[in-house]
């Protein structure tokens, strides 16, 4: 293939997303990841609103009842930067056929084995987003993922590429405020609560930014909601994007 022939889908999928710090980094957290009270706490307390919100986006795209068990029995579904599963269990147990892809080898096996341990059937991949080959979802989720990888706009057009006509994207990341700065780096980080070197607050993404560059691969960004802290009610779905956000995105 000469330079000439190459064309913008074909360079964003020869485009590797990884950063290999980052999955390093991640990739050590493996073993603890499904301890609440270990070096990944903050992620079980952010699972539950994120869950939340994402049973609200399924239910008002595809119109499912809000009593039903499996709202996604039938569909398939992808988690991107799985982790060890947090995300990725529930999305079973919602009724998806589920791929969980994650840049961290150590990941992938630490999932692997929970799955089994609760018998659960999850397709779990070791690698980045350009690794799908011509493969399509109904449901592609990415939470607190596009903050850590290499190339934005590559891994977009991977997630792009990923959803399905008719699919839904739902997506988390923290804003680049000072808010955001002063709990997860300086609190968070500081005192131990998040591991160190987890976030780089440069490289986070405000709203109106992720939207643009979403809009810019052909996607519509649906809702967008903030996720807050509050002493009184902890982690919870607000109005109020300066900490952290969620979004949906659907083709146009």
């Amino acid at each position: 293939m000469t330079v000439a022939s190459i064309t913008p889908g074909a360079l964003a999928a020869a485009t590797s997303t990884i950063d290999a710090r980052e999955a390093e980094h991640f990739g050590t957290l493996a073993a603890d990841w499904w301890n609440p009270k270990g070096s990944s706490a903050m992620l079980h307390k952010l699972n539950p609103p994120r869950l939340r919100y994402l049973r609200e986006a399924i239910d008002e795209h595809w119109g499912s009842d809000s009593n039903d068990f499996t709202p996604l029995g039938g569909k398939t579904a992808i988690d991107v930067g799985c982790g060890a599963g947090l995300l990725t269990e529930p999305l079973a147990r919602l009724g998806a056929r589920v791929t969980g892809l994650d840049a961290a080898q150590e990941n992938i096996g630490a999932a692997r084995a929970h799955a089994n341990s609760v018998g659960l059937n999850i397709d779990y991949r070791h690698g980045g987003i350009e690794a799908l080959s011509g493969e399509a979802f109904d449901l592609v989720t990415s939470m607190e993922v596009i903050e850590h990888v290499s190339d934005v706009d590559a891994f977009i057009a991977g997630l792009e590429r990923a959803l399905a006509p008719g699919g839904l994207m739902i997506l988390s990341t923290p804003n680049r405020t000072p808010l955001s700065r002063l709990a997860m780096i300086t609190i968070g980080e500081g005192a131990g609560i998040i591991p160190e070197g987890t976030h780089d607050w440069e490289r986070f993404l405000t709203p109106d930014e992720l939207t643009d560059r979403l809009e810019a691969a052909g996607l519509r960004v649906a809702n967008l909601r903030g996720l807050s802290f509050s002493p009184m009610l902890g982690f919870h779905i607000s109005d109020d994007t300066s900490l952290d956000y969620l979004l949906t995105a659907t083709w146009r």
